[in-house]
């Protein structure tokens, strides 16, 4: 039986919002056994938004958490970074509303963590072991889970751009790559898009330096692209961040087809809705 595991020591780290340009602060501290990922808002009086499902308000983009009226944004690769690692409890404080896109992947919260350390507590710890197979889909997107003794992702993208196309890729937990073959993979976007995102208030922060920025033909970065398939790889990164507000580590096989925020975070709602799909096990 595996325990829970917690922080050794708390790490801190600055950047800029993707979204909104706003500079901030982190500092990640050790919890509690069952406390799971809780953001404090410092410039709030420490208020907290627990990472969960129900806080769920946006996901356009990026991953909104909001309780009261209190919003933390842009969640998924830090929780994901926190996941990947095997980290079961964290509390995240910040000084503004979105959490630092760092350059644009989980590679830096990957090295904060690993410097930082783990270490067990005295709890064993849960998993959510997924008892039949649950289906979502949106259009020509689609995304399923089902039964597995293991925590694994098949994911695909499709996107007509020559550096991109058909991509597709697995990774299962039992091989601990999450370090080297996911969290290096950085967030993308198209720069023939932006001028409208940034009309609806969003990637004010975004630059070359936390993005690929795809034009027509090809990228704008000078930095070459970090895998062949970085761009799937990403989506598998986002992916684990959003599967993280489950509150425990999933053994189960997730099956994603040209998937987004909107679609993980609704695989999540009805998976824990439907009983019978699931069970807690500590084993």
């Amino acid at each position: 039986m595996k325990k829970q595991t917690t922080l050794k020591d708390s790490f801190s780290a600055s950047g800029i919002g993707l979204h909104s340009n706003s500079p901030v602060n982190v500092r990640v501290t050790p919890a509690p056994a069952y406390t799971g990922y809780v953001f404090r808002r410092t410039d709030l009086n420490d208020f907290e938004v627990p990472a969960a499902p129900q806080f769920v308000t946006h996901v356009s983009y990026a991953t909104t958490l909001m309780k009261s009226g209190v919003m933390v944004s842009t969640v998924e690769h830090l929780l994901s970074a926190l996941l990947g690692l095997g980290v079961d409890n964290a509390i995240i404080e910040l000084d503004s509303l979105e959490v630092p896109i760092m350059d644009g992947s989980a590679r830096q919260w990957v090295e904060l963590i690993e410097r930082a350390g783990t270490i067990e507590l005295q709890a064993p710890r849960a998993y959510l072991r997924v008892l039949k197979r649950i289906e979502v889909s949106e259009k020509n997107r689609f995304m399923s889970i089902e039964p597995a003794d293991e925590f694994r992702i098949t994911c695909e993208i499709d996107f007509n751009h020559p550096m991109i196309g058909h991509q597709s890729r697995e990774i299962s937990f039992k091989a601990d790559g999450y370090s080297v073959e996911i969290a290096p993979a950085r967030t993308f976007g198209f720069v023939e898009e932006l001028e409208m995102l940034r009309k609806n208030g969003l990637a004010r922060g975004g630059s070359l330096e936390n993005a690929i920025a795809l034009t027509p033909e090809g990228i704008l970065n000078h930095e070459p692209l970090r895998f062949g398939d970085e761009f799937v790889r990403h989506k598998i990164l986002d992916i684990i961040g959003d599967l993280a507000l489950c509150g425990m580590p999933i053994k189960g096989h997730i099956r994603a087809s040209r998937s987004g925020h909107g679609l993980h975070t609704m695989l999540l709602s009805t998976l824990l809705r439907d009983e019978s799909a699931w069970e807690m096990s500590t084993n």
